[in-house]
């Protein structure tokens, strides 16, 4: 009986071992993991990091939060923080909001907050109000990207001296040769009108440019800037990150990007990856805020 009760005990435990999960691992540019600890210390050496995402993953919003408190620690509190998700023309109540002027309620009816704002970002935000920390609105306010994608980059000329505030110096220069742009050209077909095509381009362009310019002027001395972004905005070093280059190529610059993976070790995906400096993978069926 004895003997029978520890066979099952071991093949319960077997069972146990043979079901165990990985919530995500990271990836150096080599395809060596590395632990978050390690990440944290050598992100710390950098003036800028882009911590690319899956809108939409939640365990790439808890990453996010878990290694700026960690950074917040390495750096001893000299971080900075900014994201896509809020636009230039919203600094003001961001700022009430961070300064204990705007409660909750207030700050969500004043500026245009995304729909998953409370699950994804309000723990950032909060993070950065109870540490007292910069939170910078980094990106065009999006009426500006929809008025190029319609009427072309040509028409944000037309803008008063305010509204240009808003958005990165003109002219915004758009090129095919940025990481990403000739992929969007290719995802919109080759039948796809030309001027079109080009004015999609240019309204991500007008995104990414005023990211890019919105972190410079930000970015500190000693401090680590965390930028937070959809993958796609920095993603094989384009977008943003390719911005802030040809304006500052002195400036350090460390890029996550996100993968979702299949493969329950969440081993490096062998098909699609163009890795940066360090690689986010995480489970395809993690559990999605939207």
């Amino acid at each position: 009986m004895k003997n029978i009760f520890i066979t099952i005990w071991l093949m319960g435990f077997g069972f146990m071992n043979a079901q165990s999960f990985k919530a995500y691992q990271f990836y150096d540019k080599k395809g060596k993991e590395v632990p978050t600890d390690k990440l944290i210390k050598e992100l710390a050496d950098y003036d800028v990091v882009f911590f690319g995402e899956n809108h939409n993953s939640s365990i790439n919003h808890w990453l996010q939060l878990k290694i700026t408190e960690g950074l917040y620690e390495k750096k001893n509190r000299q971080i900075i923080l900014g994201a896509e998700m809020f636009e230039r023309d919203n600094q003001s109540q961001l700022n009430q909001y961070l300064s204990g002027n705007f409660d909750t309620k207030t700050f969500k009816d004043s500026a245009r907050l995304w729909n998953n704002y409370s699950t994804d970002y309000k723990p950032l935000v909060d993070f950065a109000k109870v540490k007292k920390l910069d939170f910078i609105a980094t990106n065009i306010p999006r009426r500006y990207a929809s008025q190029t994608a319609k009427e072309g980059l040509e028409s944000l000329n037309k803008l008063t001296a305010k509204e240009k505030t808003y958005i990165a110096q003109l002219p915004i220069k758009v090129t095919l040769e940025t990481p990403g742009y000739s992929e969007m050209k290719k995802m919109m077909g080759d039948h796809a009108e030309g001027t079109r095509v080009m004015n999609f381009i240019s309204a991500q362009a007008t995104k990414d440019a005023t990211m890019a310019e919105s972190i410079l002027k930000n970015v500190q001395p000693g401090k680590t800037f965390i930028h937070y972004n959809g993958n796609y905005h920095s993603k094989e070093f384009g977008g943003i990150y390719w911005y802030m280059k040809q304006k500052n190529p002195n400036l350090k610059m460390a890029v996550i990007s996100v993968f979702e993976s299949e493969n329950p070790e969440l081993k490096v995906p062998e098909k699609e990856y163009i890795p940066t400096d360090f690689n986010l993978i995480i489970p395809a069926d993690m559990t999605k805020t939207f």
